[in-house]
């Protein structure tokens, strides 16, 4: 009787740890590009596509694709959460203030932008350690392979799934998911 008791109590303790250590995606904040705080939780009911960019990659011209992506569907419950980073080959070396001097006159750019962040190593910001555990989100491991990676959260939090760098913001697999193909 008390080996199961004391069976019982471990795993109740455990339970309770874990749910006070695990955090959900609307549990997430941010710093914006402008230094405001944006949490999360203001974007229940909008599906969400996370991207680490950077401005002096081949991948840069996304930001005109994921800017007209933004245009088309922002009034349809749907946000682009751009967060630079300079972890592949120095590729975002600006200040916060320059890089959204760089995103406004070279792309236009009006989807929101965070403050310069890590998304990998020892440094790596909270989101992003959130969107490539799966110990965190619930449904898959990856890793940042490179700038211009997209992460797809749907309107209740839940990590969809995950677009290669290399693959355009206006791809089938981002339109479907946001027009729920």
């Amino acid at each position: 009787m008390k080996t199961t008791t004391t069976f019982i109590l471990s795993l109740l303790m455990s339970v309770i740890a874990f749910s006070q250590t695990s955090t959900g995606f609307y549990d997430l904040k941010a710093k914006t590009i402008d230094g405001e705080t944006l949490l999360f939780s203001s974007l229940k009911g909008k599906k969400v596509l996370i991207v680490n960019t950077a401005s002096k990659c081949g991948f840069t011209p996304q930001y005109k694709a994921l800017e007209a992506l933004y245009t088309k569907y922002k009034d349809q419950n749907f946000i682009i959460i751009g967060f630079p980073e300079n972890n592949f080959l120095s590729q975002e070396p600006g200040s916060n203030t320059e890089i959204k001097e760089f995103c406004t006159k070279n792309y236009g750019v009006t989807f929101p932008m965070m403050s310069k962040i890590s998304v990998k190593g020892d440094d790596m910001d909270a989101v992003y350690q959130w969107l490539t555990s799966k110990a965190q989100n619930g449904v898959m491991d990856s890793k940042v392979k490179w700038n211009f990676q997209k992460y797809m959260i749907d309107e209740n939090g839940n990590l969809i799934g995950m677009v290669e760098p290399a693959e355009t913001p206006d791809c089938d697999k981002i339109l479907n998911w946001i027009n729920g193909k």
